[in-house]
């Protein structure tokens, strides 16, 4: 087993494909797959799947990348403390359901980051996506939330992907809805104040369930719905018509002024968002730092942190 080999293994994880992976290593297709399978038989364990799609991460790899990011990691700091060897970039992805605050929070980490080189990516996605993403490693975290109606549903998935939540804060649903609706002046909203108006919710694909909906509350009365599949979209329609959508409350930095507001809706259902991450893997410098910086924009909020249901 070679450092070069963890580093393809890696790779290969990070792009979901053996010829992209090998296109970004600048090495052959064939000779990279050699290169894996001498790592698989060395080891006794299949770290890739193969099939007709492409390939897939075994249970076996999960554990073993987990392991190797490690040591990578590891490697690369010694490297640069007593070589001076330049380190490759540093790479961390996140994957997320479409909040406005999970970007402020990934901005601050690019303002704050002293690496001289990394890859980001920040993937607002489907939920069934997000706990995919981060149960093959294609994400360091995944940001959702869980309350009484989906946790056992999301529980199993958590732990059959041996992944952990963490919850960042609870809250009860907010409506969003501009600035000049007939609703905006109310202190609290009811089910009936908002039967006549447009409900625009997230696309959320084959996993149409209401387990994985990222609206926190589902309503079988609604006649008006209006599916859309980002956050940019949603907006425009929230600002140009009498439309709304539930969320958390919290207004990403510059909505305000945008012309959103937020007003509680009329429930005690509670909510939890918070972050999962695989429990195999140690948390980079990276990981932590934007960990961090989710936990303080969140309590510069007016949330209060309280356990729930985990």
């Amino acid at each position: 087993m070679t450092l070069q080999q963890l580093r393809y293994a890696i790779e290969i994880a990070n792009s979901g494909s053996m010829n992209e992976a090998a296109k970004r290593l600048f090495v052959s297709q064939p000779s990279l797959s050699n290169a894996i399978k001498e790592l698989e038989s060395e080891l006794g364990i299949t770290i890739f799947e193969r099939n007709n799609r492409g390939i897939s991460i075994s249970a076996e790899g999960m554990e073993f990348l987990g392991y190797a990011r490690q040591i990578i990691e590891q490697t690369e700091f010694m490297e640069n403390r007593y070589t001076g060897k330049k380190r490759s970039p540093i790479y961390f992805s996140v994957s997320t359901q479409h909040y406005a605050f999970v970007t402020d929070a990934f901005v601050k980490l690019m303002k704050e980051s002293k690496v001289a080189e990394y890859n980001f990516s920040l993937r607002e996605t489907q939920t069934y996506e997000i706990i995919e993403d981060v149960r093959t490693l294609r994400s360091d975290i995944g940001i959702l939330y869980i309350n009484e109606s989906n946790y056992k549903v999301m529980n199993k998935l958590f732990s059959d992907g041996n992944l952990k939540f963490t919850p960042l804060f609870n809250t009860n649903p907010h409506v969003y809805v501009r600035a000049g609706h007939v609703l905006a002046g109310k202190e609290r909203i009811t089910i009936d104040d908002i039967l006549p108006f447009p409900y625009i919710t997230f696309e959320q694909g084959d996993n149409n369930s209401l387990h994985f909906s990222e609206e926190m509350l589902s309503f079988t009365q609604i006649e008006k719905n209006i599916k859309v599949t980002d956050r940019a979209t949603l907006t425009h329609l929230l600002l140009g018509s009498d439309s709304y959508t539930v969320g958390t409350g919290i207004m990403a930095s510059g909505l305000n002024d945008a012309g959103l507001v937020t007003i509680p809706f009329d429930s005690k259902e509670v909510f939890s968002v918070g972050w999962i991450a695989h429990k195999d893997r140690k948390p980079s410098e990276i990981m932590s730092g934007y960990i961090n910086i989710l936990n303080d924009l969140v309590s510069d909020n007016y949330f209060e942190l309280e356990s729930f249901l985990l």
